[in-house]
């Protein structure tokens, strides 16, 4: 659904993301990992064109339409698309309801009556929101603000969902119910590109996975191929020495 192809890109006057090439299948949950600053934050704000590229391409390609170059369009274009980013810090508007930002995750759409009727499927997917609708955003827990932000996103029927350490912060038991939240979206049929410092967290659920380090994939492969492999274990999963 998603390929990246040579991609470097600049912020400030450095290069963070060096020849960056990778897929995200259809239908599948790709796991990008890496320590603080490999880049992985970089390469989800260029999907989503917050960040240009200097060289490469990002090719959208969904089933049955014509692929698309991603790098040439807007953030507004790229979001008509389908393509939907999570960000870290979840971003909420922590001043309005868990209702109102649902409501403004579907800002684009003109399908009241859907949009009701996904408000409602927020609500039976993430129970604790729905106990709160009229709760200011920012007056929730932490592992509730990460169920909203992901919520708010999934209200504008993302075709490719990207996440930005969705479990940074919480506790052990919230991150957990957060991975298995992303285990029921992907067995319902959304392609999720998971960026995450939890290495071991996001190769238990990934079908498939990326390691970045400065900016650069040094490793790629199925999930439960990288989980064996020494080097990640060793710097990633705490197994050896």
């Amino acid at each position: 659904m998603l390929r990246l192809a040579e991609l470097w890109v600049r912020r400030g006057a450095g290069a963070v993301l060096h020849g960056v090439s990778l897929e995200v299948p259809r239908g599948e949950l790709t796991a990008l990992v890496g320590a603080n600053g490999a880049g992985k934050t970089s390469l989800l704000l260029t999907i989503s064109g917050i960040l240009r590229p200097h060289r490469g391409e990002l090719w959208w390609n969904p089933e049955g339409e014509e692929p698309v170059r991603l790098d040439r369009l807007s953030p507004k274009r790229i979001v008509e698309l389908g393509v939907i980013h999570c960000p870290e810090g979840r971003q909420l508007f922590a001043s309005m309801t868990v209702y109102d930002n649902l409501l403004l995750g579907a800002h684009q759409r003109r399908d009241r009556r859907a949009v009701e009727r996904d408000v409602a499927r927020m609500f039976t997917l993430f129970p604790i929101l729905g106990e709160r609708r009229r709760q200011r955003a920012g007056s929730l827990s932490g592992g509730e603000q990460t169920m909203l932000a992901i919520a708010r996103a999934l209200m504008a029927r993302p075709r490719l969902l990207l996440l930005d350490e969705p479990s940074l912060g919480l506790a052990p038991q919230m991150a957990d119910r957060i991975f298995e939240t992303l285990l029921e979206l992907r067995a319902q049929g959304v392609t999720l590109l998971l960026v995450e410092q939890n290495a071991r967290a996001a190769l238990e659920i990934a079908d498939r996975g990326y390691v970045l380090e400065g900016g650069r994939v040094v490793r790629s492969g199925p999930a439960q191929q990288l989980r064996s492999d020494p080097m990640v274990q060793r710097a990633y999963l705490g197994i050896g020495a």
